[in-house]
């Protein structure tokens, strides 16, 4: 059998020391997540990244940096690939119906992020967080 894992994307949106977060419903609780998804056929790594932030979110951001390259096995099984981006903030459509699933758009703080590990989507979401302060970005040049 051939060893296909999923590819997604996420977005570190940092504003005045907060992140953009996504609150949504998954396997019957809530957790919190980055802007983040499935590429879809026919996009690019960046476009996946800045539509899948405004689906969740209703905000257009510019992408920045890529964060890094993560693989992750879910408890489902099922293995993902995530590329992880930072972006700065553009402008919010505020009326914008979000994603099935999605309950709101939130921004916290570091702290915030940390008091609330339970309720994160994956371990992956706090650390792509403390690797955007922590380790070294890379150009969107990296991206072929």
């Amino acid at each position: 059998m051939r060893f296909l894992p999923h590819v997604t994307v996420a977005t570190i949106v940092e504003h005045q020391s907060h992140y953009l977060m996504v609150e949504e419903e998954r396997d019957g609780r809530i957790v919190l997540n980055q802007p983040a998804g499935h590429l879809e056929a026919d996009e690019t790594l960046l476009q996946a990244a800045l539509r899948e932030t405004l689906e969740e979110t209703g905000w257009h951001v510019e992408l920045t940096t890529v964060v890094g390259l993560y693989l992750f096995q879910a408890a489902n099984g099922e293995t993902y690939q995530r590329v992880c981006f930072s972006a700065k903030p553009i402008s919010h459509e505020p009326e914008r119906t979000l994603d099935e699933g999605i309950i709101r758009a939130r921004w916290m703080s570091l702290d915030e992020l940390v008091d609330n590990t339970e309720m994160l989507r994956s371990h992956l979401v706090l650390g792509c967080v403390q690797d955007y302060l922590n380790k070294p970005h890379y150009s969107l040049d990296l991206i072929r």
